[in-house]
């Protein structure tokens, strides 16, 4: 599938819930009220993907909130890997629950895990996800070494962490053949209101702590991450930097929330309603059809900071899949 600016768009990100074991600060409120989600079922997530695959859709990745707590994960998976052209199924979590499923995950054909894990520092992890719960993701990690065919990789939003947090996230690719990715604060709901470190002082940081890096060239992954090698290193060290570094002219993505509304760009509420035209008891061809204008009109690029041209995100980054 191509758009109006002549990107190729292959990766559909699919949020599963809206609903979250942890409070993280950029995400969620503290108390957050029950949330009332009509859901898509799973039957109707995989007939979305076995439409956007004849599209050109290759890559998915499974969101939330926490994917985790949607019940009969893996069996989503699993039908999600048997669709022709579908070439890779990817999931982002807290690591929470991870343990005790990703033996059925793995079974499944799950192709990689990305961790969020903002630092390893036990009472700055309480402060940021307002909840205690560290020693669970650290053991998700200890058990993800035992699946080298699963690309493991370390997701860590840059705010106001401490020069040493950093750097012993960065550890975790020093030690492992993990990817440790330090990530852009997105100035998005609740991220407009916290102050984030960037992608400069980071590379400053690690450098004068391990020496010399190189740029890797070469393409990894299907995101817009670039990444780093040092030295002694058995991963790599990338960034996101999606305000400081734009990378709008090459973006692949789009995004399905998990009440069914396909969203083509990150900063604004444009897209189109699927739940509602799959139950209305529209044909394949009616619903590949709104699928494939919704993506030709995806946004030129983000406009943080000076944007009046369209309306801007209003949800919660927990809301929306980011």
């Amino acid at each position: 599938m191509i758009d109006q600016y002549g990107r190729v768009i292959d990766y559909l990100r699919i949020s599963l819930t809206q609903r979250c074991n942890l409070r993280c600060i950029y995400c969620m409120p503290e108390k957050n009220t029950e949330i009332q989600e009509e859901y898509l079922s799973f039957d109707e997530i995989v007939r979305i993907v076995s439409l956007m695959s004849q599209m050109g859709i290759c890559h998915v990745r499974l969101t939330g909130g926490e994917p985790l707590l949607r019940k009969n994960l893996c069996d989503l998976v699993k039908s999600i890997k048997k669709i022709p052209g579908i070439e890779t199924v990817h999931l982002t979590t807290n690591g929470i629950l991870l343990k005790q499923m990703i033996d059925g995950l793995a079974d499944a054909g799950l192709d990689g895990v990305n961790i969020s894990l903002d630092t390893r520092d036990r009472e700055n992890f309480a402060r940021i996800t307002r909840r205690d719960r560290l020693f669970l993701v650290e053991d998700s990690l200890k058990l993800l070494r035992k699946y080298p065919n699963m690309t493991v990789k370390i997701n860590c939003v840059m705010m106001d962490q401490k020069d040493r947090e950093f750097l012993e996230i960065a550890e975790l690719a020093r030690e492992n053949p993990f990817f440790v990715r330090y990530i852009e604060m997105m100035p998005i709901g609740l991220g407009r209101q916290n102050r984030g470190r960037n992608e400069e002082e980071i590379k400053q940081l690690l450098q004068r702590m391990y020496g010399p890096y190189r740029e890797v060239r070469e393409k990894i992954g299907n995101g817009p991450c670039h990444y780093y090698e040092f030295q002694d290193f058995q991963g790599k060290i990338g960034f996101i930097s999606a305000v400081t570094h734009k990378f709008c002219s090459s973006c692949n993505r789009v995004r399905l929330t998990s009440d069914g509304f396909l969203k083509t760009c990150l900063q604004y509420e444009t897209g189109g309603d699927l739940r509602k035209i799959l139950r209305s008891q529209a044909k394949d061809q009616e619903i590949f059809e709104y699928i494939k204008q919704i993506i030709f009109h995806k946004p030129k690029e983000h406009q943080f900071f000076n944007s009046k041209e369209m309306k801007e995100e209003s949800h919660l980054m927990s809301q929306i899949g980011g």
